[in-house]
């Protein structure tokens, strides 16, 4: 955890939609981007695609979109990694 952290805070303090063991839709252990993703062991990358599907499911999405934005000329605009999961165009 990083103390100056937003999303560790928020991991820290609140009250998530979904969680799992290391996950309420961001990781517990704080990463700044996908550019880090080998710090975490096979099992956790997919503990945590499966928490993914799982939370898009429990939401009804059946057609979705799952994004991560890494750096800030891609929009990135906090440091913790985190997913976007984003329901169809519908």
């Amino acid at each position: 955890m990083n103390d100056d952290c937003l999303f560790c805070k928020l991991y820290r303090e609140g009250d998530p939609v979904a969680a799992t063991d290391g996950f309420v839709v961001i990781p517990e252990r704080h990463i700044d981007s996908f550019r880090e993703i080998s710090e975490f062991s096979a099992d956790e990358d997919k503990r945590m695609l499966d928490f993914i599907a799982e939370v898009a499911a429990r939401q009804g999405l059946t057609d979705y979109r799952v994004a991560v934005n890494v750096g800030p000329s891609a929009c990135q605009t906090v440091f913790h990694l985190h997913w976007h999961i984003k329901g169809g165009w519908a």
